[in-house]
């Protein structure tokens, strides 16, 4: 396994800063984000470190000669838009920018794309399974085609009422995984691993890591701590607002060596890269950084 992070909690950093200071705290890997410039809609978004856009062969192997001068990889590349929006126009764009975002994967040889399936909130779930029988077997096929692997994150996206009720990402369960692994069984398919979205909704996230091992593509290290006094006041209908607090590795109720010991056993030896929503860590880029060298330390002894 390597050790690394993702970039969308540095947006005001140029690659060559990230890069750097990767390299000067021990990080072996990057997962660097791919937002349409500018398209800073919601928490993260519009974080460019590749800009998929205007990348050529030239600046790819730019790209590559910088982090391999810094003895770095890329894990992967990120982009995380609603592709079964509602809005069928918003679809046609978010998936026009995730193919370009595949494209640039190809180019820089890096093997997995980072991203969600979406969902449109109001409808059910197997409405949902529809839409992504007719939406998402294209885009494997078109990643299949230029040897990419997609890794669906599984967050349900429901952080806000502007999210109620459905959540904006179909792909948040282990029966919803495996109804999508029979609508597309290519290998190139599978999952980004996220373990603090399984603890609030009280799924066993050893047993689904050694379920779906196979299909596990990347790991996002995040934590997370149940507010017990939110949720006594919201209930668990809430859904997880207000009482589900995305935490730094170790700060949060996710059982890591319990984690790591399922991974080890499928075999999983990939990228693990923190993943930083922790609150009270931000404010500054020194908090975000000391943040992210906590999490290092935590999950250090674990990553061989």
């Amino acid at each position: 396994m390597k050790l690394g992070f993702m970039s969308a909690a540095l947006p005001q950093w140029t690659l060559d800063q990230v890069v750097d200071w990767a390299r000067t705290n021990k990080f072996e890997t990057l997962e660097l984000m791919c937002w349409p410039t500018g398209d800073a809609n919601r928490r993260y978004a519009g974080v460019t470190h590749i800009d998929v856009l205007n990348l050529t062969k030239a600046s790819a192997a730019r790209v590559n000669t910088l982090l391999k001068s810094h003895g770095l990889e890329l894990s992967a590349l990120g982009y995380y838009p609603n592709p079964m929006h509602a809005d069928t126009s918003h679809r046609e764009q978010v998936i026009a920018h995730l193919k370009r975002v595949i494209e640039a994967a190809a180019l820089l040889e890096v093997p997995v794309v980072s991203t969600f399936v979406g969902r449109d909130r109001t409808k059910t779930i197997e409405q949902s399974l529809n839409d992504f029988a007719g939406v998402w077997p294209p885009i494997a096929n078109f990643a299949a085609e230029r040897g990419v692997r997609l890794a669906i994150e599984n967050c349900p996206m429901i952080f806000s009422n502007d999210e109620w009720p459905g959540g904006d990402n179909l792909a948040h369960a282990p029966g919803i995984w495996r109804r999508m692994f029979e609508i597309i069984p290519q290998v190139n398919f599978g999952l980004c691993f996220d373990p603090s979205h399984l603890v609030w909704q009280m799924i066993d996230v050893a047993r689904a890591v050694r379920e779906f091992g196979s299909r596990i593509f990347h790991v996002h290290a995040k934590d997370l701590q149940i507010d017990r006094e939110q949720l006594y006041q919201n209930g668990i209908l809430s859904l997880g607002m207000g009482w589900q607090v995305p935490r730094l590795t170790g700060l949060g109720d996710v059982q890591w060596s319990e984690f790591f010991s399922a991974l080890y056993s499928t075999g999983y030896d990939g990228a693990i890269c923190i993943e930083h929503e922790d609150r009270a860590f931000e404010g500054s880029t020194e908090q975000v950084q000391r943040g992210f060298l906590l999490a290092r330390d935590v999950l250090r002894p674990l990553v061989h």
